[in-house]
């Protein structure tokens, strides 16, 4: 009786133009594979991000809303190694840095996805320290830790496209494209600053 083929074994034709096709289409598949494994971070980050508008919140809006400060909707504190029995704890060279990304700012947070849907969002911005977990209204002035809107604001992804805007071949299996790059970033959620003060957030330019 005949072995039954597995889904990893690869599938036979009995015609030998087919084969090659076939043979073609998976030399295809694993460059594309190769060109996605190889995209390293600092490419992908060099994408340009897609415009957008910014929330339209007036500054009138801002300066009747009520001071809203966030506090994390749960707290999972860490858990000693199974096997050492030994609770991570917080590096204290990082303590200057972590002072910073806890000071409360006044941030405007965006569902860009999933307009005007609550943000929910865990962080844990060191080492040692409890995650935590946040529900972020959108849409309107809140007061956070900086560390939450700048997590907010990287929740991003990055859109993939065929480099080429032309075919290189025709085949049975269809057409097949050269070298894929990354089209542009898209932002998921967003934070901006309420003031412009300078270093509302770490890393951002426009602050």
């Amino acid at each position: 009786m005949a072995r039954p083929k597995t889904s990893h074994e690869k599938p036979q034709v009995t015609n030998s133009f087919a084969q090659m096709e076939l043979d073609k289409a998976e030399k295809q598949f694993e460059e594309f594979n190769d060109q996605i494994q190889s995209m390293t971070m600092d490419r992908m980050s060099a994408a340009p991000k897609e415009e957008r508008p910014e929330p339209e919140v007036s500054q009138k809006q801002i300066a009747k809303s009520n001071d809203i400060y966030l506090k994390p909707a749960n707290t999972i504190f860490p858990s000693p190694n199974p096997k050492t029995h030994v609770t991570e704890t917080f590096n204290e060279k990082f303590r200057e840095k972590y002072n910073f990304a806890k000071e409360y700012v006044n941030f405007i947070a965006e569902n860009v996805e999933l307009n005007g849907e609550t943000i929910e969002i865990w962080t844990r911005p060191y080492g040692g320290l409890p995650a935590e977990f946040w529900k972020v209204p959108v849409n309107k002035p809140v007061w956070g830790p900086r560390y939450l809107a700048e997590a907010i604001k990287a929740r991003s992804y990055h859109r993939l496209m065929m480099g080429n805007p032309y075919a290189t071949e025709q085949s049975g299996m269809g057409t097949i494209y050269n070298t894929i790059t990354v089209d542009k970033t898209i932002q998921r959620l967003d934070a901006q600053p309420v003031t412009k003060r300078k270093s509302i957030f770490m890393g951002a330019q426009s602050f």
